[in-house]
């Protein structure tokens, strides 16, 4: 049994640690950098105390993965207690100040009392590389979400009906406001020509495009104040969106591939609405290992698909999502259930049947996201995959 408590606050230069004994005596306080020759003198300083030593973190990655690795590679037992935990534990230490040293202390302490922490254990590569794809493509997405916003405002403050008419969610509107941005510079080429100009450019229903792009101009005829410099500012984000999507298509291809080369990718795919992204986003969370969460209903609390009760004094069966989760993995099951609500005959009648039951659309997904927790559990721990049930035919 351990008899000392490492606990590290993790920061982005440097790692305050400080060691604990049973009655909660100080061995050891040090601030340290985080570079390989100084955490590896830590790591052997607090060993020298006990070689058993357990070390608590509040970061579980990012800037925390080198001391993280040091201490998995050591093969030293390490929990990991969340940095909203510390900061309302601290509150029960003596000190109305926040320090380093004090979070440090907060964390071995907590580590010390505690049973019930996360125990954080050596990811595998794949996971890691589709961790770090899934992040880069939502960091792509979220870019491109914010140009095509500011896409949108600026064309309306010139040319409102060209806003109207685009849907700037794909490339074709794209290639035209790469072209033509103003009413006049549009009524100027006219539809046959700018349908030539778009099918050059391989852009399919040039035509059809053309037609509505022209019938916007003809609907204003009025030169709004800062209309050129605006014109070329939505150029330049048009082809940084469309820069954008081929970013987002290439990580695409490259998340499924190496999806495709995971195990339990047939398995995991095999779920109506759970395809290489989402995927490869609930694989880069578990690693495909049911015993880091124990059980579908420890993996449900995590997502934040499990509603807990929030009783008190003669109110009773107050539910409500539990304020800790990860973010990523509610998104992985709450978004695959959407799809599947489209995709799958089963989860469409789920919805349905709780929509009848006076539930809101969103709850009613939430309860279908719970569900599908329950059924992909089933499926890794048998190594199987989803096998829809056919209906029963009436009989003749």
């Amino acid at each position: 049994m351990a008899q000392i408590w490492a606990g590290t606050d993790i920061g982005k230069t440097h790692h305050p640690c400080v060691v604990l004994e049973v009655e909660g005596k100080r061995l050891l306080s040090r601030r340290v950098a985080n570079d390989e020759p100084e955490l590896v003198a830590l790591l052997a300083d607090v060993l020298a105390l006990d070689e058993d030593a357990v070390c608590a973190v509040d970061v579980a990655d990012g800037m925390a993965a080198l001391w993280i690795n040091l201490l998995l590679n050591h093969g030293q037992q390490l929990v990991y207690i969340p940095g909203l935990a510390v900061h309302r534990a601290s509150a029960g230490y003596r000190g109305m100040g926040k320090t380093d040293a004090k979070d440090a202390t907060v964390i071995a302490d907590q580590a010390r009392m505690r049973r019930d922490l996360t125990i954080l254990r050596p990811d595998d590569e794949h996971a890691i590389e589709l961790r770090i794809l899934t992040g880069r493509r939502s960091d792509l997405v979220a870019d491109r979400t914010r140009a095509t916003n500011r896409l949108r405002a600026l064309l309306t403050s010139i040319f409102p009906a060209l806003e109207r008419a685009l849907d700037l969610g794909n490339l074709r509107p794209l290639v035209l406001l790469t072209g033509y941005q103003t009413p006049a510079a549009l009524r100027r080429i006219g539809a046959r020509r700018l349908t030539t100009w778009l099918r050059s450019r391989k852009v399919r229903g040039a035509q059809a495009l053309a037609e509505a792009a022209v019938e916007a101009a003809d609907r204003q005829h009025t030169a709004l104040p800062g209309e050129k410099i605006t014109a070329q500012m939505v150029h330049s984000l048009a082809k940084e969106v469309m820069s954008l999507h081929e970013q987002v298509a290439e990580i695409d291809k490259l998340i499924e591939a190496r999806f495709r080369d995971h195990e339990l990718a047939e398995v995991i795919s095999s779920l109506p609405g759970l395809g290489p992204v989402l995927g490869s986003e609930f694989l880069g969370v578990t690693c495909g290992d049911l015993s880091r969460s124990g059980s579908p209903d420890h993996l449900a609390s995590l997502a934040g698909v499990a509603p807990v009760p929030r009783d008190s004094g003669n109110v009773s069966g107050n539910l409500h999502r539990p304020r800790r989760y990860h973010r990523g993995l509610q998104r992985v099951f709450y978004q695959s259930a959407l799809l599947s609500i489209r995709r799958c005959e089963e989860s469409r009648r789920f919805h349905e049947r709780k929509r009848a039951e006076g539930k809101r659309h969103t709850q009613a997904v939430l309860a279908l996201a719970r569900r599908r927790v329950n059924a992909l559990w089933a499926l890794i721990r048998d190594g199987q995959c989803y096998q829809r049930t056919l209906p029963v035919p009436a009989a003749a």
